[in-house]
């Protein structure tokens, strides 16, 4: 395949994905501040937050006003995750660009976090996309479909699953699905060869890799799903997140090894990576003072020989 030297969209999902595992709630104010730190490091698109009922994240409670914060920020792609018809509701409202539906390829997993089977989900999908409709938003659908590569619950999804679940949630109104190995199951031949067949079966509509470190190779599937096509991805500064059903998960890529990686290799992603540094070192040290921050390009900072080649 001829790679070329087509730029990669990393999208940043700190804010929501990070931030929801945490037993801290960061105040509003913080997360504006990361959210311009974030925006001036040069990313162009963030998931900032989910709209689901406050008593269950309190953490997403102020979603509403970061995304009103998001939106005024030029060049900026605002995404949401809403789990059901009235987290939908509230991102067509705010005006958020962009929401994500989650959707298990593990039928346990899907019980477990939406107390729905799989094809319930598919059930929802279509009818938030009629009320996307109907209102006249713009707001994208996006499904990311978790546990593509296994589950901590079930073990073992078969791939003929997978591809059965994107075909139907495309076919019930997302314009576009990504896959997510929510539970870092994945290795890097299994990315390459379930993202290629689902590339060949939908096209481009297949359009993002999500990617946690739990076990040391998010980097090695990051660049196995680019060598199958993928252009854009989702990871996190300090390589913070995780699912409630992935005990010990070290969390999503760090959004500044992901730079990184592409920076090396000659593929731009429009990121200041020593910007994503301070970024990494101000989340640390002043809004989660105590949390355990991952990544790798950070305990040696950037070669001083290279530094001009990425500016």
């Amino acid at each position: 395949m001829n790679h070329g030297s087509t730029p990669v969209t990393i999208r940043d999902v700190g804010l929501r994905d990070g931030l929801q595992i945490l037993p801290r709630t960061v105040p509003t104010a913080h997360k504006l501040q990361w959210l311009r730190a974030a925006h001036a490091a040069g990313l162009r698109e963030m998931e900032v937050g989910s709209f689901v009922p406050p008593a269950r994240l309190p953490q997403m409670a102020d979603t509403g006003e970061v995304v009103a914060a998001a939106l005024a920020l030029p060049g900026l792609v605002v995404s949401v995750l809403v789990p059901n018809l009235k987290g939908a509701q509230a991102a067509i409202a705010s005006g958020a660009h962009s929401m994500l539906l989650p959707l298990s390829a593990s039928h346990a997993h899907s019980l477990a976090n939406l107390r729905k089977t799989p094809d319930e989900v598919v059930d929802e999908i279509a009818r938030i996309r009629a009320l996307r409709d109907a209102s006249g938003s713009a707001c994208r659908i996006e499904v990311g479909l978790s546990t593509a590569f296994g589950c901590t619950i079930q073990g073992r999804v078969d791939e003929a699953e997978v591809l059965r679940l994107v075909r139907a949630a495309l076919a019930a109104g997302a314009e576009h699905v990504s896959l997510a190995d929510t539970v870092g199951y994945a290795d890097p031949l299994h990315v390459q060869l379930l993202f290629e067949r689902c590339l060949d079966a939908v096209g481009d509509r297949l359009s993002c890799g999500h990617f946690h470190d739990t076990r040391g190779l998010g980097l090695a599937n990051v660049y196995a799903a680019w060598q199958a096509g993928v252009r854009r991805f989702d990871a996190c500064v300090g390589g913070i997140g995780g699912c409630p059903h992935a005990p010990g998960a070290s969390g999503n890529v760090a959004t500044e090894d992901v730079a990184w990686l592409f920076a090396g290799m000659g593929v731009s992603t429009g990121l200041d990576v020593d910007a994503l540094l301070a970024l990494r070192e101000a989340i640390g040290r002043d809004w989660l003072p105590g949390e355990a921050l991952h990544g790798h390009v950070w305990r040696a900072g950037l070669p001083k020989t290279l530094r001009a080649e990425l500016a």
